[in-house]
């Protein structure tokens, strides 16, 4: 037996850790079920965006201020008509308040919900005006490079290896599919995929192999179907 899944699995992404994520409500959504994604892209914003970007704007404006500030003293200080002490303080406070600008920058990305990878939105779990669970804000998996991941017996992966080839098979499939195995996995657990056969031995000890399909088409709109494995010696 064995599962449908985009390669590398799905991905299920939570909403910003941090002192701007306890108790984060969506305020917009950028994509929807279907969407391609790419990393780096924007897909949720935190209610907390607004308040945040606008103490960006505010920490610029008195940055901008005290460099200016600055760049007057500097100028005065060559005819010597200022003392080190106001010049060092000017320079001290352009500082900080680029620390403190920083920070509210930080503050600001920590709203903000962005890709980790390419990928295809699978499934939204959170929508606005919503409070962020612990089922995240939705799932990712790269659907154009679909995989199965067959439980082989522990007595068989002796006989399994990369390069082989597998025919996959379900009623929810037109017609068989084949694939290439490119991974045997190095644990030995228990089944996941379980049979509706009555008989089958529930606690049967199986090694994940990885099929790369040759045609991921079919199988885009099919992820975690149950699905039955043949892989050729």
């Amino acid at each position: 037996l064995g599962r449908i899944e985009p390669l590398d699995g799905t991905r299920v992404l939570a909403g910003p850790s941090g002192f701007s994520a306890a108790g984060a409500v969506i305020s917009e959504l950028r994509v929807k079920e279907g969407d391609w994604v790419e990393p780096g892209q924007i897909l949720a914003v935190l209610d907390g965006f607004n308040l945040y970007q606008a103490e960006v704007s505010r920490q610029q404006e008195l940055l901008e201020e005290a460099q200016v500030a600055l760049k007057r003293l500097q100028g005065l200080s060559t005819s010597q008509s200022i003392s080190v002490s106001s010049l060092d303080e000017a320079r001290y406070r352009a500082s900080t308040l680029q620390a403190e600008l920083g920070v509210a920058e930080a503050r600001v990305e920590m709203t903000l919900l962005r890709a980790p990878q390419r990928g295809q939105v699978l499934k939204i779990y959170t929508f606005p005006g919503e409070k962020v669970g612990i089922e995240g804000v939705l799932e990712l998996g790269e659907t154009d490079k679909m995989t199965v991941v067959a439980e082989v017996y522990e007595t068989d992966v002796q006989r399994v290896a990369p390069g082989q080839i597998a025919t996959i098979s379900s009623p929810a499939l037109e017609q068989a599919a084949t694939g290439k195995v490119i991974k045997v996995g190095y644990r030995v657990g228990k089944m996941d995929v379980l049979s509706s056969d009555p008989v089958a031995d529930t606690d049967a000890r199986v090694v994940e192999t990885t099929i790369l399909m040759d045609n991921p088409a079919p199988m885009q709109r099919l992820t975690n179907l149950q699905v039955d494995v043949e892989i050729q010696p």
